[in-house]
């Protein structure tokens, strides 16, 4: 340990005294890592936004889509109601803790400016959690909203303009007119999907029994979303798919993964340009540091044959040159991760590249890391170097020149 702490004083008092020669090439390193620690933090901060993106869009990994259509035109088909009883039943008997049945449909809500048809989606609570909904007024169903007198809604910013922008807390009704027209409470308001989105609306399944609304089914009919073990998702897929096949004779039932990473990782080829590009910076700082190392040999011929005279060994000579070049990248190392850490963590540039999250991950510690390990890995190649072409320096020569 002696030995060592002194190699790196050593180093530093070197440093010090060529800081002239390593001084630009430091900086060059610092700016090296510095763009690479923010190429590998800006590549996280983008992928956790597309996942999180894609996660409420199809699901969480893993997330099993259950679909319940219409089957053949002869066939006897089950009604919207046993269906919803023997996917209730399937939920109950595998013990799935996060599943919600999807129902899309219309319904027709009484606006200001008159009665509108509105897509119309009957979930369950757990809905929420398996699509990471996020809502930025109010909130997401709970569990006893089920038994509200007034039926709940979410609804998304193009309902909630239409209605009038009533406040959620004095004023949060609008009317919905099915078979047993209600007023509803609004308790929550999401973004839109899309700039030119048109009203939507989210209600719990008891409410839109009560209300009775949902008996036209749409789109892709009953379907049920279960957030499942990634490792057991494939058995699942196929033990479902023979389970309700038996359950519900005459109608198609699909069981497949909805989620991101159904097929594989989608981020894979993302991640391996953005270490491609990590790897061209560190070259180039690596480049630029050796030739400014080899230089400073040349430089310290004479210095390294008078020590060499009093006793160095090629062993101290290898060490002090490379630790030269390890400790002055490290330092270099560290103020390219801090600033890198100042620019991925700049709101403006968190909202930029991740618009879709409303909760910024922290700075990726591997990323600071990867940066830090680049810097020492830089000096310790481009100082080996230098410190072979020293040891390998004759005395009687080096004091001749």
């Amino acid at each position: 340990m002696t030995a060592m702490i002194s190699a790196m004083v050593e180093a530093w008092s070197e440093l010090r005294i060529h800081k002239t020669r390593v001084l630009l090439a430091l900086i060059g390193v610092a700016l090296s890592v510095a763009v690479l620690t923010t190429v590998v933090g800006v590549g996280n901060l983008a992928r956790e936004g597309i996942r999180v993106d894609s996660e409420r869009n199809g699901g969480r990994e893993a997330t099993l889509t259950v679909s319940v259509q219409t089957g053949q035109a002869n066939a006897e088909s089950p009604d919207s109601e046993r269906t919803k009883q023997i996917l209730d039943a399937t939920i109950g008997r595998y013990g799935f803790s996060h599943a919600s049945q999807l129902l899309r449909t219309q319904a027709r809500f009484q606006f200001p400016s008159g009665v509108q048809n509105v897509e119309l989606q009957v979930v369950d609570p757990p809905y929420g959690t398996i699509h990471r909904v996020d809502v930025s007024e109010g909130a997401w169903f709970a569990a006893d909203d089920a038994a509200r007198l007034a039926p709940a809604v979410v609804v998304n910013e193009a309902f909630y303009s239409a209605a009038g922008r009533p406040n959620l807390v004095t004023e949060p009704q609008v009317s919905v007119l099915g078979s047993s027209p209600a007023t509803a409470v609004i308790i929550g308001v999401m973004p839109n999907a899309y700039p030119q989105a048109m009203p939507q609306a989210f209600m719990l399944t008891e409410a839109a029994a009560a209300v009775g609304v949902g008996g036209d089914v749409t789109g892709m009919g009953q379907e049920l979303r279960v957030w499942v073990p990634t490792e057991m998702a494939q058995q699942l897929v196929d033990v479902l798919t023979a389970d309700l096949t038996q359950q519900l004779p005459g109608a198609y039932v699909g069981v497949y993964r909805s989620d991101y990473a159904a097929y594989g990782d989608p981020f894979a080829m993302v991640q391996i340009m953005v270490s491609g590009i990590a790897a061209l910076i560190l070259l180039l700082g690596a480049v630029g540091l050796l030739n400014i190392s080899m230089v400073t040999v040349r430089y310290r011929v004479r210095e390294i044959g008078i020590r060499r005279s009093f006793g160095a060994t090629s062993g101290r000579i290898f060490t002090g040159v490379m630790m030269e070049s390890v400790v002055g990248t490290t330092v270099a190392g560290a103020v390219g991760v801090m600033l890198a850490v100042a620019i991925v963590k700049n709101p403006f540039v968190e909202s930029k590249v991740a618009p879709g999250l409303d909760v910024y991950p922290a700075f990726p510690v591997e990323a600071a890391l990867l940066g830090l390990g680049a810097a020492v890995l830089v000096g310790a190649l481009a100082g080996a170097i230098p410190a072979l072409v020293a040891i390998r320096v004759k005395v009687i020569d080096a004091i001749r020149f």
